[in-house]
């Protein structure tokens, strides 16, 4: 169990000066003085902002891919140039194959092409419930059919020359470990924050989460739907769910009227401490 836990966002959509915004996300996590960094935004600007808050990149311990989509990851050699030590964990089912329908064009969006390996010395696959540490955890989907989600978000990967939609096995939630309970970090929700939540608590046998964060990936979702998420997470026990990137303006709108209190919107720059 984790006794410490802080985390600062260091890229975001939304930022205030001095500090800066892109479509990308990186976070980065403390845990009992071990530092995790999540993701690395689209650009070197995860980085930029570190530096502009004083944040060593060099000090990091280690890194985690939630999943293999550009926003994510095409600051890894900014991150590498850094730092000299830490592994970066990906999940197995990562490669260099993830699509998207961008004006009515298969276009891709995955990781930065040569870049796992190019870095083979410092990226680490791996699979099924992963243990990083006491409290701490990678978890990745139950398996199963995700591709009526993945083709209402225009989702897919090419293998063998035939496309074909998401199956997210190259997402994972980070997943830790408090006396509150358990805090989860799954930066784009493809599959859905409850979904998530419903995976973990089967792959773990738990379903204490305290908190969530992380992009939900609601952008597209109608009124109706927002309001059928809004009934479920109520029904769970988090308690604060802290969200930003992929959520889309109008829905962390609709959802702030639902939920109050328990969601809060985080830019870059945003720190929280969960417990001390």
């Amino acid at each position: 169990m984790i006794k410490k836990l802080e985390m600062t966002v260091l890229v975001d959509n939304l930022a205030k000066e001095p500090l800066k915004s892109e479509w990308g996300l990186s976070i980065l996590v403390t845990a009992d003085g071990k530092k995790i960094l999540l993701d690395t935004g689209s650009s070197s600007m995860f980085a930029e902002n570190a530096e502009t808050m004083g944040i060593d990149m060099g000090n990091v311990d280690l890194g985690v891919l939630s999943h293999a989509h550009y926003d994510h990851a095409d600051g890894l050699d900014d991150f590498f140039r850094l730092n000299s030590k830490a592994p970066f964990l990906i999940r197995e089912g990562a490669d260099e194959n993830c699509f998207g329908i961008k004006e009515g064009e298969l276009r891709y969006i995955g990781i930065k092409r040569g870049i796992i390996g190019e870095n083979s010395d410092r990226i680490r696959c791996v699979s099924g419930i992963f243990e990083i540490g006491d409290g701490i955890w990678l978890v990745p989907h139950i398996k199963k059919d995700y591709s009526r989600i993945a083709l209402r978000n225009d989702l897919y990967t090419v293998k063998d020359g035939e496309r074909l939609p998401d199956d997210f096995s190259h997402e994972q939630s980070l997943v830790i470990e408090t006396d509150r309970g358990l805090v989860v970090f799954n930066s784009c929700s493809h599959t859905g924050m409850t979904s998530v939540i419903d995976d973990i608590r089967q792959m773990l046998g738990r379903s204490d989460i305290y908190a969530y964060v992380g992009g939900l990936h609601l952008y597209k979702m109608t009124d109706e739907e927002l309001d059928l998420l809004s009934s479920e997470i109520e029904d769970t026990s988090v308690e604060h769910i802290f969200t930003g990137h992929c959520t889309g303006e109008h829905a962390y709108a609709f959802l702030k009227e639902r939920l109050k209190d328990r969601i809060f919107q985080f830019s870059s720059g945003y720190r929280y401490s969960f417990c001390d």
